[in-house]
């Protein structure tokens, strides 16, 4: 029935066993999902997780899912395979997509990228609340020795106070850590101030740090007007563009405390 279907009735195959009614494009989210129906028990891993989760940008060829199982990987077509045999607690639904968890998302990919990558990954996760710092720990302590998994240790033990979900972008958030290691007085983050938002706020102090991305150059006026309201009411303003928190962050410690 299903070979007559094919032919006969337009079915796309996607992969052995999965099908398309359409000849549309297929959407990132029907690929995810198509890559974890290929057999029972699969689960959308990896890359392909990150990159549905929102934490780590992926658009590959292929997808990538996990089954239980031993072994190394193989790629099948548009999938590439990996086995596992620790998946207990390490998988859930996002959308409707059987999938690794965020963290154990976070330990599969910390095996196979720098320490850069991993800790921008690790801020991600946790400011779009994917995951806590405690499911991270957690995790890791499930899977101590694999590579990556002791820096993700550190990451979740370190930061695990800090307000990540309060950020607006990675640069707020690689911000924060910064201030933390410098041993500079945390800031509330994106609060009101005069009717309004500013990034890193020391009301006390009255000192306000707005870390710049490309919108800046796009809404110089309103950005302008705000700075008004907050000079107005007493605070001291620092701007720093978002680029400067990667390569030069002396520069948000100067701006924060000086």
């Amino acid at each position: 029935m299903i070979d007559h279907r094919v032919k006969k009735h337009g079915w796309r195959v996607v992969h052995p066993g999965v099908y398309a009614l359409t000849h549309a494009p297929l959407s990132r989210r029907q690929r995810w999902m198509a890559a974890a129906l290929t057999s029972p028990d699969s689960f959308l891993s990896h890359a392909s997780a990150g990159a549905c989760y929102g934490f780590r940008p992926f658009d590959g060829r292929f997808e990538m899912i996990t089954r239980p199982g031993r072994g190394g990987r193989r790629r099948l077509g548009g999938v590439l395979v990996f086995w596992s045999g620790t998946l207990d607690g390490d998988t859930t639904r996002h959308d409707g997509i059987p999938i690794t968890t965020p963290a154990r998302t976070l330990v599969d990919l910390a095996s196979a990228i720098d320490d850069q990558a991993t800790g921008r990954m690790f801020r991600e996760a946790l400011r779009l609340r994917t995951t806590t710092a405690m499911e991270v720990r957690e995790t890791v302590e499930r899977h101590r020795g694999r590579r990556g998994t002791r820096l993700l240790r550190d990451l979740a033990n370190r930061y695990a106070k800090l307000p990540y979900d309060r950020t607006r972008s990675n640069p707020e958030a690689l911000a924060l850590e910064l201030l933390h290691d410098a041993g500079v007085e945390p800031p509330r983050v994106n609060i009101r101030v005069a009717g309004e938002e500013a990034d890193l706020v020391w009301p006390a102090r009255r000192r306000i740090v707005e870390i710049d991305g490309g919108q800046f150059h796009q809404f110089p006026e309103e950005d302008a007007r705000k700075e008004r309201a907050w000079k107005k009411a007493g605070y001291t303003v620092r701007r720093l563009p978002s680029d400067a928190v990667y390569r030069h962050p002396a520069r948000l410690l100067e701006a924060a405390t000086g």
